[in-house]
């Protein structure tokens, strides 16, 4: 077991199966997302099944099964967004990319989330990079930064 995931179970009593989705949370805060090595620690330390514990987490869109991107981008398919055109956006963000929505570039640089509302209405369509803002998208706009991005490798 990795020591950051024995040292996040520590701080919960042992076989406390009420303390599964704070665990989860715990270790997706440390390591980004949820291995499967991390799920199979949980289930032994908890006593539960790892299905049982996918189950729980698959129920919650806030956990992740894969390692996020140095840049993580989040698409905001909210009416105001996809009104304005978010689907073009994110069409081109996949093809520039070579990958879907939920998935991550192979060279580790980028992944790509749908959500619902970033809650940025006014500057739509937006999409967030690491936190960081782009408004009144388009898809040559998007392209451009994307390749700006990438020229910061």
């Amino acid at each position: 077991m990795e020591t950051k995931t024995k040292d996040i179970l520590q701080k919960y009593p042992k076989g406390k199966t009420e303390n599964l989705i704070p665990i989860l949370q715990d270790i997706q805060e440390v390591d980004g997302y949820l291995s499967e090595d991390s799920v199979v620690e949980v289930g032994k330390y908890l006593r539960l099944s790892t299905g049982k514990i996918f189950g729980v987490a698959t129920f919650y869109n806030q956990f992740r099964f894969k390692p996020l991107g140095k840049y993580h981008i989040q698409v905001c398919r909210g009416t105001a967004c996809h009104v304005l055109g978010s689907a073009t956006v994110l069409e081109e963000i996949e093809k520039v990319l070579g990958t879907k929505s939920g998935n991550t570039t192979k060279d580790g640089l980028f992944s790509i989330e749908v959500v619902a509302c970033i809650g940025a209405c006014g500057l739509a369509p937006v999409v967030s990079i690491n936190g960081n803002f782009f408004a009144k998208l388009t898809a040559e706009k998007i392209k451009e930064i994307i390749e700006n991005h990438r020229n910061q490798e």
